[in-house]
């Protein structure tokens, strides 16, 4: 029987002996390679962890210590450890999550998919333990070493370091990565002490050296001892964290499982906050993913594992679209800059970094830092155009609207994977941008129906320079062109009713719900409704033009991909109210509620944004 198949959880796994442990390891890597590359999932980070997880768990007790991952999408050896082994609907509906669930396991303590929060978590709880009289029960914080690029993770730092016997454990998993190599000054400091020897075994061979001294042995090593700090800057220069008042041990080989332990061991006895530096390569194990240097495999879709090449083509997604758009734009205004946080391939800025490398600034996983760098440049006479995930945006709310709305900063924020992503669950859709944008002053947000007018809004949003622009797309392909059957002001009207007919309804698709919209109208007007869709482009804030356009309709409806609460629907109806417009506006958007991991087919039907849904509710309403 194999070694993995023995393992139901982390008691098992401290049964086997330490010369076991190679082989699981191997195992453990042979199992994800043949099951990520069929679901699709985070691979490279996962095969760089195995020996780092099998060691937590020998050393600590999960679930009663707790282990807390940032980010987790690195704890799928994890879930292996604690008996989860069924990868086959890995992040698809009713299966395995591809990040800690607490649904899943009592050992999954924050379902995190957002950096840099775990060292914060693991403070809270370390402490909560500690005023409750269990000093017993540790606290590992296990974070990459791009997750350490965030600032919230450097305010749990300072924290943390002033509670001298603070019982918690922080393991830096370091790769030299996030999605791409890491990037910055933090990066530049652990590169340097990836290079140099560890003090700890350069003491510990002088303590053993001089003890075979005669007389003077003992004397000299306590004397050398004591200059342990002079030593530690020549040998490791780790003074960075231990001036914080860190213990510090590393580095250690993540890949040597025994070493790995031996360090977590010292450091669970300390009876302080300890950091771990652990030494690992993402990808490990897996060639393909290693000579990939653009991400090492960070995540892939269903690829053939013997090739590494994608089973299916995917065909250009709106990242592609907005990739080239943002070169075209750069080629003609040399002002226009871009800033990613450590998402320079996701979002579509790697061939414009290509082509204008002076013209690119990678901040990190800073996204509060991005947007107020961004108001900088703008004062200074620059555009930026700030790529991020959407989901990431809420990370960056008080500086989007009190460093660049506020100072009417001529700033363009353009936001990849909105609305309903589906397969990484609650935390990455995309779903909160249009509410929280929508609520402040000057700015402006697109969501564009189709690929050509992602082109046209992006031309747009660059030639404003008093206030923050906002263009928002899905993961997805565009839909088909939609072009517009007329134009009334800033709106398009994308189909209006059958001569003769009046307006009984106006629909508003926002983006690619337009589509959607489409649908819709077809069914209801073979019900003999007399039915218009508009698309109003920019959609925040409400437009003259699409309000004098509903003028003319008995009722409305909004269909978007957004938060229902306080979305463009919410804003349609208040601008029709202000108007004395009294007519029905209904609002078709997405509930308030944090949505699991399923397809984006799946979750659109669970929430009733699918055409049949929408004109069912339509209908019903219209007839009561």
């Amino acid at each position: 029987m194999a070694l993995l198949d023995s393992i139901d959880g982390p008691a098992d796994l401290r049964t086997l002996r330490p010369d076991q442990l190679p082989q699981l390891a191997q195992e453990i890597r042979d199992f994800l390679i043949t099951s990520v590359t069929r679901t699709g999932g985070h691979l490279g980070p996962n095969l760089g962890v195995v020996e780092l997880t099998i060691a937590l768990h020998r050393v600590f007790d999960s679930p009663r210590d707790a282990v807390v991952w940032d980010t987790g999408h690195q704890a799928y050896v994890h879930k292996l450890l604690t008996g989860r082994k069924d990868f086959d609907r890995l992040r698809t509906k009713g299966g395995l999550s591809g990040y800690p669930s607490r649904s899943e396991s009592p050992h999954d303590v924050v379902e995190n998919s957002h950096a840099s929060t775990a060292l914060s978590w693991a403070d809270g709880i370390a402490k909560a333990r500690r005023v409750q009289g269990e000093r017993e029960r540790h606290t590992v914080a296990v974070i990459g070493d791009g997750a350490l690029t965030g600032g919230m993770a450097w305010e749990a730092l300072n924290n943390i370091a002033a509670d001298k016997d603070l019982p918690l454990v922080i393991v830096v998993n370091d790769n030299a990565r996030s999605y791409a190599p890491t990037k910055g000054g933090l990066a530049d400091h652990l590169a340097t002490l990836r290079t140099k020897r560890g003090y700890e075994s350069v003491l510990d061979f002088g303590k053993v050296a001089l003890s075979r001294t005669p007389v003077v042995g003992g004397v000299m090593y306590d004397a050398v001892h004591g200059l342990k700090k002079g030593i530690k800057d020549v040998l490791s220069p780790q003074g960075m964290f231990e001036d914080l008042g860190l213990k510090y041990v590393g580095p250690v080989d993540g890949h040597q499982e025994q070493s790995i332990e031996h360090a977590l061991r010292k450091a669970k006895a300390f009876g302080g906050p300890v950091i771990v530096h652990v030494i690992t390569k993402k990808g490990k194990g897996y060639g393909l993913a290693r000579a990939n240097e653009a991400d090492r495999f960070h995540a892939v879709d269903k690829i053939n594992p013997e090739t590494g090449l994608p089973l299916q083509v995917k065909g250009r997604i709106w990242t592609d679209e907005f990739s080239a758009a943002i070169v075209r734009v750069g080629e003609r205004r040399p002002d226009v800059v871009a800033i990613t946080a450590a998402m320079l391939i996701p979002v579509g800025l790697e061939e414009f970094a290509r082509r204008f490398p002076d013209r690119v600034f990678d901040v990190g996983i800073a996204e509060q830092h991005a947007l107020t760098m961004a108001a900088g440049l703008a004062y200074a006479g620059l555009h930026p155009v700030v790529c991020v995930y959407a989901t990431f945006l809420n990370r960056a709310f008080d500086q989007l609207l009190m460093d660049c709305a506020m100072h009417r900063a001529g700033v363009t924020v353009v936001l990849d994977r909105a609305g309903v992503t589906g397969t990484d669950g609650a935390s990455h859709n995309g779903m909160w941008d249009m509410t929280l944008t929508g609520l402040m002053p000057g700015v402006r947000v697109c969501a564009p129906r189709d690929a050509a007018e992602l082109d046209r809004a992006l031309d747009e949003a660059v030639g404003v320079s008093d206030g923050p622009t906002v263009i928002r797309f899905s993961k997805q392909n565009p839909p088909a062109p939609m072009p517009a059957v007329r134009e009334v002001g800033a709106v398009d009207v994308l189909r209006d009713p059958e001569p003769g007919q009046g307006v009984d309804l106006l629909i508003v698709g926002v983006g690619e719900m337009a589509a959607t919209a489409l649908a819709v109208a077809e069914k209801l007007a073979g019900n003999g409704l007399g039915v218009q869709v508009a698309d109003p482009r920019w959609c925040v804030p409400v437009s003259a033009d699409l309000v004098s356009l509903a003028a003319g309709a008995k009722a409305v409806a909004v269909i978007e991909d957004n938060l229902v609460v306080g979305g463009v629907g919410s804003q349609v109806t208040q601008a029709l109210r202000e108007a004395g417009l009294t007519m029905p506006c209904q609002l078709h958007g997405i509930p308030k509620r944090f949505l699991g991991h399923a397809s984006r087919g799946e979750v659109l039907e669970e929430i009733g944004l699918t055409p049949e849904a929408i004109a069912d509710r339509i209908t019903a309403t219209m007839q009561a």
